[in-house]
């Protein structure tokens, strides 16, 4: 089994789905500690003007002690309108944009609770949009201990996972020693992100992935992919 995991992310970017497609299996990090400046409740989009972001108002209080999951989401900021209104501003002249926009506006006019909600639900979506059917688990529902590498290696035990994919920043803190001796390979995704037409002049890679499919449609899958490692390079690492 290859196996890949992250933390639920709002909007994200090209190289998570690169991931996914890898994997046998996706897992949802959403038992770990928020962090005010992880990707969780934010990404960045293309305008005029270059990139901004576009951040989810999330409750602070007692964000410290609580996880992912649990992270409650403002009502009274009216973030959706807003994000949907800058979406719609900046990509409704893209060539493919008409053909997703119901699903943002309906996913815009919904009130969501929790934040972990709302990714879990788009993601899905951009899941089967893209045609990546890896399937997904929460982290939570499996009784996952430790932390980084602890949590890591207790998740490869529990999947019987031969081969690990992990972020770049993996290698920082991953043993490899240590999970050749329980038989699972890690591999540290060295993402080369693509260049493909984009509105508004020079090209800004490291976007969400929202900016790939309004301008690029069925061919987002392809696109990200290209120049990457495929499953077949990664299943010869166990051979």
């Amino acid at each position: 089994m290859i196996l890949t995991a992250h933390q639920p992310t709002y909007l994200p970017w090209l190289g998570l789905f690169h991931k996914i497609a890898l994997a046998d299996k996706f897992i949802t990090y959403d038992h770990v500690q928020y962090q005010t400046d992880n990707w969780n409740h934010r990404n960045k989009i293309k305008t005029p003007q270059g990139d901004q972001w576009l951040t989810v108002s999330v409750s602070r209080r007692n964000h410290m002690n609580m996880t992912v999951k649990d992270m409650i989401l403002l009502q009274e900021k009216s973030w959706e309108k807003k994000h949907w209104r800058t979406i719609l501003q900046n990509y409704r002249k893209a060539p493919h944009f008409d053909r997703y926009a119901d699903f943002f506006e309906d996913v815009y006019s919904k009130k969501w609770d929790r934040l972990v909600g709302l990714n879990d639900y788009m993601l899905q979506w951009f899941l089967k949009t893209l045609g990546i059917n890896t399937p997904i688990q929460s982290a939570s529902s499996m009784g996952l201990n430790g932390k980084k590498n602890e949590l890591a290696l207790d998740m490869c035990k529990k999947t019987g996972a031969q081969i690990l994919i992990f972020g770049a920043q993996g290698v920082d803190y991953a043993n490899v020693d240590t999970y050749l001796s329980i038989g699972c390979q890690p591999y540290f995704q060295n993402y080369k992100h693509p260049v493909y037409p984009q509105l508004y002049g020079d090209f800004i890679s490291h976007l969400s992935i929202i900016d790939l499919l309004f301008n690029c449609g069925d061919n987002s899958l392809e696109i990200l992919m290209s120049g990457n490692e495929t499953r077949q390079d990664l299943i010869k690492l166990i051979e």
